[in-house]
């Protein structure tokens, strides 16, 4: 948990960098907030150090960059286990997230790209070869995401009115 508690200026902040960080200032998300660049500034070094703040990545559509293939593989693993298997899921070439999930008996959902069955085929049998249990193997599509929209402040007051 925080060390500080989440307020309105950190989840406007929070909401700016997920719209775009990489091209979003701290004097645009200072305007935005009503607060200074220094306050936002300090408040990102914060949310960074007390790891709300993760890192930045690029979004990268994986079926233009010429990776066609997304799949995800719902797995089990012993319930003491799943979670120190997350780091060795991540070495498997492909492998571009892992989900550690805590309802139902797949508690791992793996998403591994490529351009491929053939690309994919190996993933599964890491997994395999790991001791898990791949129970489902789903195609995907497309994928797109949004930024939550609870750390919007125009959301919260309107609803908040």
């Amino acid at each position: 948990m925080a060390d500080e508690e989440i307020d309105d200026v950190d989840r406007a902040i929070l909401y700016a960098l997920q719209e775009d960080a990489r091209n979003m200032s701290s004097g645009d998300i200072a305007e935005r907030t009503g607060t200074s660049d220094s306050t936002v500034r300090k408040r990102i070094q914060r949310l960074e150090s007390e790891g709300i703040v993760k890192g930045y990545s690029a979004q990268v559509d994986y079926q233009r960059s010429g990776y066609p293939l997304r799949m995800l593989l719902f797995c089990t693993a012993p319930i003491p286990e799943r979670g120190e298997r997350i780091p060795e899921i991540l070495a498997i070439d492909g492998v571009v997230s892992v989900q550690e999930l805590v309802t139902g008996e797949q508690n791992l959902l793996v998403t591994a790209v490529g351009e491929s069955d053939s690309d994919i085929t190996p993933v599964a049998q890491k997994l395999l070869d790991m001791g898990l249990t791949v129970a489902d193997e789903v195609l995907v599509r497309s994928h797109e995401t949004t930024p939550f929209s609870n750390l919007d402040p125009e959301v919260h007051e309107s609803t908040d009115s």
